[in-house]
């Protein structure tokens, strides 16, 4: 799997549950700061857009759990971008554990993006990393 981004984190012991795993909703933060990480990455300040009343929403979320991660893991979160709609996008993304680059979680996030009006809107500066056509 290609990625644009690669975010690299550690699991922390207050992440797990009872089993001594990785909680399933932790994943989705991890996933998500990984996807802030890609848009500074590509220069979108996602605190910016917020000021600018331009507001990305997760519409839709799909997660296969492959493994589970343990207190003290090293993993690196792989994102890329990819167009969905005319007015909505994917993150694609994937949990692996560092070391042996064991596939951990396969994820697919659907955004879009809001005007102050709560209207969708694709703004300038994510067309052009979908490939600059509206």
């Amino acid at each position: 799997m290609e990625y644009t981004t690669v975010t690299n984190m550690k699991v922390r012991d207050y992440e797990c549950d009872i089993q001594g795993v990785v909680n399933n909703s932790v994943y989705q933060q991890y996933l998500e700061h990984a996807r802030h990480e890609f848009l500074l990455d590509a220069g979108i300040n996602f605190a910016e857009l917020a000021k600018q009343s331009i507001n990305l929403v997760v519409v839709r979320v799909e997660l296969d759990y492959k493994q589970a991660l343990r207190p003290g893991d090293a993993f690196w979160v792989g994102t890329r971008i990819e167009r969905h709609s005319k007015i909505r996008f994917d993150f694609v993304q994937g949990i692996y554990r560092e070391g042996d680059n064991t596939l951990m979680l396969e994820g697919r996030v659907r955004g879009a993006a809001v005007n102050e009006r709560g209207r969708p809107f694709l703004p300038e500066s994510l067309l052009s990393l979908l490939g600059g056509k509206s």
